[in-house]
């Protein structure tokens, strides 16, 4: 299994990138996200990476940090999530945000990626709420996320609040992080209003 490359980066364009390493140019698919971050075509760059073998093609995949390979990862774990997919959803969310999404059970945050339906997103947060923590994108705020989320009582029932008036679920879950599910459903949301309409000035 080839883990990382390092070397010289000889092309970037949408959905590829080729490395150069040791005179040999390894192509790898990559996500919008990864193009993002790389530097400037010649500089020396490295891509933590994800081997695909089937019966009629080899692939390897390139990411701009762990964290972005292990939600490749856990996503083509889902049912219905194949490579190209999963890619796409990465393209269209970074791996931080992705992880808070699942952990705040934010399906219809995650039907904003391209082939990502009602269902789907559904599947891939029933599934991966559990284990997006362990990859480390997202920091606290992914477990805060989580525990909002599981948990039930006046937390969740303040984040279902904000995502009535038009917060995504997410940005509302984590707006509460930190604050006590002994405290009134009412002052956690006008506390949830403040961070989120500070956080909105920014």
């Amino acid at each position: 299994m080839i883990y990382s490359l390092k070397g010289t980066l000889v092309l970037a364009q949408p959905g590829v990138a080729v490395v150069e390493c040791g005179g040999v140019g390894y192509q790898c698919s990559i996500s919008l996200t990864t193009l993002s971050t790389l530097p400037p075509v010649g500089s020396e760059v490295r891509l933590y990476t994800y081997l695909a073998v089937r019966e009629d093609a080899v692939e390897l995949f390139g990411f701009y940090g762990r964290e972005e390979l292990e939600c490749f990862r856990l996503l083509t774990s889902v049912n219905g999530v194949g490579n190209k997919l999963a890619m796409a959803v990465l393209s269209d969310f970074t791996a931080d945000r992705l992880s808070l999404m699942i952990a705040s059970g934010d399906a219809k945050g995650l039907t904003a990626a391209a082939g990502v339906g009602n269902k789907l997103a559904q599947r891939i947060v029933l599934e991966l709420r559990d284990k997006v923590a362990a990859v480390g994108a997202g920091g606290e705020d992914v477990q805060a996320a989580a525990a909002v989320s599981k948990n039930g009582g006046n937390l969740a029932e303040a984040a279902a609040a904000l995502a009535a008036l038009g917060y995504s679920q997410t940005d509302a879950t984590v707006a509460l992080r930190g604050l006590s599910e002994e405290t009134g459903v009412e002052e956690l949301i006008k506390t949830g209003l403040r961070r989120l309409s500070s956080h909105a000035g920014h």
